[in-house]
């Protein structure tokens, strides 16, 4: 269920679906795609590492509250995506990078744009399961334009 970010980037990473449920960067899937949750996107600034750094740590620290009964029972029935930019800055992609491949398990390859890429979303929970027969996750496109027709099956992300 691990996903390896990998190629033409500064550090490799290993994405672990199976943790995300409890990630406060969660969105519900129906959310995900309306107006609403962009504006409040566009309203966050960019962080330097230092300052993204920085932050990680203090949040962590203040994070450790229990979860109520009742966000607990939300959380294991609803349907999840996470936003991928996170994970493909914390890759830090190089600078000669010219597009991604998406590896499926089923052995095809996807093609895309960084820019498509790094604001995708990645789907890791349907009525909170794990994606076990599609997944580990599928991807999202932020515009929506494949909510019908998602990528599914990824088990790999290789950055060209």
């Amino acid at each position: 269920m691990i996903i390896p970010l990998k190629g033409n980037v500064k550090f490799p990473i290993t994405l672990d679906p199976t943790v995300w449920i409890f990630d406060d960067r969660r969105i519900k899937f129906a959310e995900a795609f309306s107006g609403e949750h962009h504006a409040r996107e566009e309203q966050e600034h960019p962080f330097s590492s230092e300052e993204r750094f920085n932050r990680e740590v203090v949040q962590a620290t203040n994070d450790n509250k229990p979860i109520s009964r009742k966000d607990a029972d939300e959380i294991l029935k609803s349907t999840y995506v996470i936003p991928f930019k996170p994970f493909y800055q914390n890759a830090e992609v190089n600078d000669g990078a010219t597009d991604a491949t998406i590896v499926q398990a089923d052995g095809n390859e996807v093609s895309l744009g960084l820019e498509e890429l790094a604001n995708s979303y990645l789907l890791f929970s349907f009525e909170g399961k794990p994606l076990k027969d599609d997944g580990p996750v599928h991807i999202y496109f932020n515009d929506g334009t494949n909510k019908d027709d998602p990528i599914k099956g990824v088990n790999e992300i290789i950055i060209n």
